[in-house]
């Protein structure tokens, strides 16, 4: 059976994972859903402070104090950019890196870089007029920029949404990019539908040698659905499906 560890994405919090996490622990494996500072039932820490360096030591920090190894690391959305700097610093731990609708960036590059200018440009004017310069405030007007369209689902991801500080969009990545690539690392592409914002981390995945997957989602795939999504990341950890390449 495998170890996943599930870090969910922007505004988000551990609790996105929770169907999904019991699925794959009810097939046997072994599910952790850690919670990024300032997120989630962790919105409480949220400072001007938190970034990207801060994400990468709660996952550090999970995989060493759990003891996890042969780890499938999965990254949605903007948890994406942590897959080379994570490689880097856990990479024994670690069996595959899967990036679930996730950002891709190199090393040098931010979140801001890899996305459209047009998206920028709003969530930096979201930031200055009503995120007190320096968190993008969460409103429920993301769940249609992530497809989020059931009206129960809508329900229950809205009031859950937390802020997001500027400083995991501005934060550029310091990574050896042969860590990563020494990894077995897979991109699940959501097409139904698809997200513009992640066209060029797609495109930059597969021509990097990422295995490509999809699923008829919209972008909150482990909460539009919950049962296709376990069964692919089980697929993923399947020894019929592949080994790392290390």
């Amino acid at each position: 059976m495998a170890n996943y560890v599930l870090v969910h994405g922007a505004m988000h919090g551990g609790w996105a994972w929770q169907k999904v996490a019991k699925l794959l622990q009810n097939a046997g494996h072994q599910v952790f859903t850690p919670t990024l500072t300032g997120q989630g039932d962790r919105n409480h820490l949220l400072t001007p402070e938190v970034g990207v360096n801060t994400h990468l030591q709660d996952i550090e920090s999970l995989l060493y104090f759990e003891d996890l190894w042969d780890v499938v690391l999965v990254l949605h959305s903007y948890a994406g950019i942590l897959a080379g700097p994570l490689a880097q610093r856990c990479q024994q731990r670690l069996n595959t890196i899967v990036l679930a609708g996730g950002f891709y960036a190199y090393p040098g590059e931010a979140l801001q870089d890899i996305e459209p200018e047009k998206v920028v440009d709003y969530y930096k004017e979201q930031v200055t007029q009503n995120g007190d310069g320096w968190f993008l405030p969460a409103t429920s007007s993301f769940l249609a920029q992530w497809a989020v369209c059931d009206k129960e689902l809508q329900h229950f991801v809205a009031p859950r949404l937390t802020d997001f500080p500027y400083k995991c969009l501005a934060d550029r990545l310091d990574y050896n990019p042969q860590a990563l690539n020494a990894l077995r690392r897979i991109y699940i592409e959501h097409t139904n539908p698809p997200l513009e914002s992640l066209r060029y981390s797609i495109d930059r995945s597969i021509a990097d040698g990422f295995q490509h997957l999809t699923i008829a989602t919209g972008h909150d795939m482990m909460l539009a659905d919950p049962e296709g999504t376990a069964i692919l990341l089980s697929k993923i950890a399947a020894p019929s499906f592949g080994h790392s390449v290390r």
